[in-house]
């Protein structure tokens, strides 16, 4: 063995070990081989360069792109069975024409070879010159940061680059030196295709009329980029914590006023990780949109970011939330002093009600005592011209939910009790009504209890 198969060998070697003591297990690894250079130099060294403590397969797609690809299909199965490693074929249903189609449906089949063999990880054979090519190929496409850090080594749930520290020419000296036969495809020539023009036309000319070492300057780019994102990473959960987050399926809430003092790239960099964790991406133009709410939005107000994603300000509190399936309120009836329970549905919060001529509520979180009551009486959502009269007047209920702090969207989901002439007696938790309330002399006397149905 050479000098610089020796040097492939070790360094090889010796990421393999540091995968070994992060993310790699004993469960079987696949290897995607396309029966190109890249992909059976790597299989190579997965066979006879490193120690066989674990069951290794080959995958192969056949993108069916061209008359001759079945072939390629045969020739990696006879060096499978050559070199004594289990090979697991797939072929597209359909001529798969495009870079974009034939990937997506490439994945697709070797995950679910990995999840078929009870695999921990996906070998790709992409190197150094295919991430100065994807680097350069995001840049010219504007990407950000994160996408110009390139492809990385290790992404969940399980694929691996182990090549990426290497260059081509020196992966194709180790073929060499090796004796190793490939199958060369004549599509890598044709100009169709992106990444072909980038890697036969456009790095080439740069690097003989611009910059000799374009290349490794854009590996050197991705590096940097890739630890900036780490570093932003490292400090993401303290950010956001400092925020007092709050979050559940469609909704996530933060403090507003905290949010405006953050430094604009950071504030930004905060409206796309809380829009990525409801399942949405935020361009550029929906950041800038989202940053320039923050400027002058007052309580109540929202806007539309993008697919459905929508922005609100709720008092003190910024709120991210998704258009959901309005749910029909179901109001409650009681229509006389016997005793009785049930439950009410309002905003789609559901609300267990009891209530009784004797006072045996002490379970319910909320619960009145109502002197004399005018059937049938009802717990309802709030609806438009509701008043409440209290002892400096009436109130507009619009106004008491301002005064004690509930947030536009959680104002649908406050129980109203009304009475038979429509007059609004109770608002659990917010106020009441005077002169229901004397029991003292009253001779029918009805205690309510509220709370919430998922609190029994």
């Amino acid at each position: 063995m050479s000098e610089d198969q020796v040097s492939l060998v070790r360094r090889f070697q010796s990421s393999f070990e540091s995968a070994s003591n992060s993310f790699l297990s004993d469960a079987p690894i696949v290897v995607a081989v396309s029966g190109g250079l890249d992909s059976v130099a790597l299989l190579h060294l997965f066979r006879f360069a490193i120690p066989q403590s674990y069951q290794l397969h080959a995958a192969h797609f056949d993108h069916y792109s061209r008359e001759n690809s079945a072939a390629d299909a045969k020739w990696v199965s006879g060096l499978c069975h050559a070199w004594g490693v289990q090979l697991e074929l797939g072929r597209a249903n359909e001529a798969l024409m495009s870079e974009e189609s034939a990937r997506n449906a490439r994945h697709v089949f070797l995950e679910s070879v990995r999840t078929r063999v009870g695999g921990g990880v996906v070998v790709m054979g992409h190197h150094a010159d295919d991430q100065a090519e994807t680097v350069l190929f995001r840049m010219v496409r504007g990407s950000g940061l994160k996408g110009l850090s390139g492809m990385s080594e290790y992404r969940e749930p399980g694929v691996w680059r182990p090549l990426l520290p290497f260059w081509r020419d020196e992966i194709a000296l180790y073929a060499q030196k090796a004796c190793l036969n490939w199958r060369e495809d004549p599509t890598n020539r044709e100009l169709r295709f992106t990444r072909n023009i980038l890697r036969n036309n456009v790095l080439p000319e740069i690097e003989s009329t611009v910059a000799p070492a374009a290349k490794r300057s854009l590996v050197r780019l991705a590096d940097l980029a890739r630890e900036d994102e780490e570093a932003w990473l490292s400090i993401l959960d303290e950010v956001l914590g400092s925020l007092e987050l709050e979050e559940d399926r469609a909704t996530i809430s933060l403090d507003f006023q905290r949010i405006t003092e953050l430094h604009g790239a950071v504030r930004g960099r905060t409206l796309r990780e809380v829009a990525r964790r409801l399942g949405y991406q935020l361009d550029a133009t929906g950041t800038s949109l989202a940053s320039d709410f923050l400027e002058s939005a007052r309580s109540g107000r929202q806007i539309d970011l993008t697919g459905g994603l929508r922005l609100r300000r709720d008092l003190n509190r910024l709120v991210f939330f998704t258009e959901v399936v309005n749910i029909p309120d179901k109001p409650l009836l009681i229509s006389n002093l016997q005793p009785g329970s049930g439950s009410a549905l309002l905003g789609g919060r559901e609300l267990l009600v009891k209530w009784s001529p004797e006072k045996s509520l002490d379970v319910m979180s909320q619960s009145l005592a109502l002197a004399s009551p005018r059937f049938p009486l009802t717990i309802r959502g709030r609806q438009p011209g509701d008043r409440i009269r209290l002892t400096a007047g009436t109130r507009k209920l619009k106004k008491l939910f301002l005064e004690a702090r509930i947030p536009e969207p959680k104002r649908s989901q406050v129980p109203l009790l009304v009475d038979g002439v429509g007059s609004v007696l109770w608002i659990p938790g917010v106020a009441e009504a005077i002169g229901h309330s004397d029991i003292s002399e009253a001779k029918n006397v009805l205690h309510i209890g509220i709370s919430d149905a998922k609190a029994f």
